[in-house]
Parts: C-alpha cells; sequence; structure tokens
C-alpha cells in the first residue's frame, strides 16, 4: 500500500495524479497553473510498476479492513505523507484517512490536498486540523506566490527562490532545491507553526509555465 520516495524519507500513501484530482481542474475543465506540469504525470511516476501500486490503492480502501491494514502498516514511524500524487477524491476515503490518523497519535502526518474548494470535504479536513499530529496544508493554484487566504496552513509555487508571496510574514521557502530535490532533515511541512510553504519551480516545465501565466 505504501511508497517511499527519495525526496521524503518517509513512508506516503498514493493514488494516480489528475485521475483523483477534481481540484486540479479549473472551471474550463483543463489543469490549473500549478497542476499544467504536474510531476505526477511525468518520470518515475509513469512507469508501470509505480502506476500499479496506485490502481491498487484506488480500489483496496474501499475495503473494510484498509483502516485497520494502515493503521498497522504505519505502525510507530514519526512521520507520514498522504498524496505524495493524486488527491483524497472521495469523501468516504478522507473519513477513512481522519480515522487512521486518530488511531496513529504518534505519527505526524502531512495531508496536503486541493479538496478545500468543495463543501462537502470541509468537515472532515476541519477536523483533521484539530487532531495535535496532523497539518492539513491547502494547495494554491497560483505559480506566481498568490497565497491562499485562509488561516489553515498553505502551500503555493513562486517561479524562483527569493519571489516574495502575498503572504510573506508568513512564509517558510522549501530548500529542497539545494539538497538535490530532498527533504533532507526538514519537517516543515509538517508543523502547524508554519503558515505557508512556497516551493521554488523547478525542471524543464518551469520556463513553460511562467511564460504560460506571463510572469516577468
Amino acid at each position: 500500500m505504501l511508497s517511499k520516495t527519495s525526496k521524503l524519507g518517509c513512508y506516503s500513501w498514493s493514488l494516480q495524479a489528475w485521475d483523483t484530482c477534481p481540484g486540479a481542474r479549473g472551471e474550463d475543465g483543463e489543469a490549473v497553473d500549478a497542476c499544467r506540469f504536474c510531476y505526477a504525470r511525468r518520470g518515475n511516476y509513469l512507469y508501470s510498476n509505480v502506476k500499479r501500486v496506485r490502481s491498487v490503492n484506488l480500489e483496496d480502501w474501499k475495503q473494510d479492513d484498509w483502516v485497520d491494514r494502515m493503521v498497522s502498516s504505519i505502525g510507530s514511524d514519526l512521520y507520514f505523507r498522504w498524496f505524495d500524487s493524486g488527491d483524497c477524491y472521495h469523501r468516504d476515503l478522507a473519513l477513512k484517512i481522519l480515522e487512521v490518523m486518530r488511531r496513529t497519535p504518534d505519527t505526524n502526518h502531512w495531508f496536503p490536498t486541493r479538496m478545500h474548494k468543495f463543501d462537502k470535504f470541509k468537515d472532515v479536513l476541519f477536523d483533521m486540523s484539530q487532531l495535535h499530529n496532523v497539518v492539513v496544508r491547502l494547495s494554491s493554484d497560483s505559480v506566481t506566490g498568490k497565497c491562499l487566504d485562509t488561516p489553515m496552513p498553505s502551500s503555493v509555487i513562486v517561479p524562483i527562490s527569493g519571489f516574495k508571496t502575498t503572504r510573506e510574514v508568513d512564509t517558510f521557502e522549501c530548500k529542497a532545491y539545494t539538497r538535490e530535490g530532498k527533504c533532507g532533515d526538514c519537517r516543515a511541512c509538517w508543523s502547524k507553526e508554519v503558515k505557508v510553504i512556497s516551493y521554488p519551480y523547478h525542471g524543464v516545465s518551469k520556463a513553460k509555465v511562467i511564460k504560460l501565466v506571463k510572469v516577468a
């Protein structure tokens, strides 16, 4: 059920990107700016063995014993990330994840999501955020540092390192790009005290995104 990316250094549970990402689509049905060149739709994520795990997870979470098995799999791990690809597309899945979080109080859970756009998820996300061991981090659609107007922890993409966000005083810039794309010992994304994480855009698609949104 679980995967372990070299970036994170901890286990995660994921689904196939885009197929389970209703929040990644704008009103026109096209990808929002932050998702136009999603890392989880290219590179290693296209390998059949990687896709297979996510395909299995898509059906596996519906099983009656899934919560028990997830609690057992997470065990005593200190840190866990939900959705290094995909998103919590179904309310029933969100409720099951909430139960996993409650039953693993010694594990710090990071739950990034765009499902805050949909009213039916808001109460579940709020309940998650009230747990001492959970950070629900709401994702902005912007790649130009426009942050969400929310008291909850959030994240935003910026075009380059040092780019000021609309909530600069609250922003912590991810430095994974200085460590070959790895988190290292940084755990800012799991911290309730860090209100906004900014991720400098990187990779070959960066110039395309910046051009599309007309960033100077």
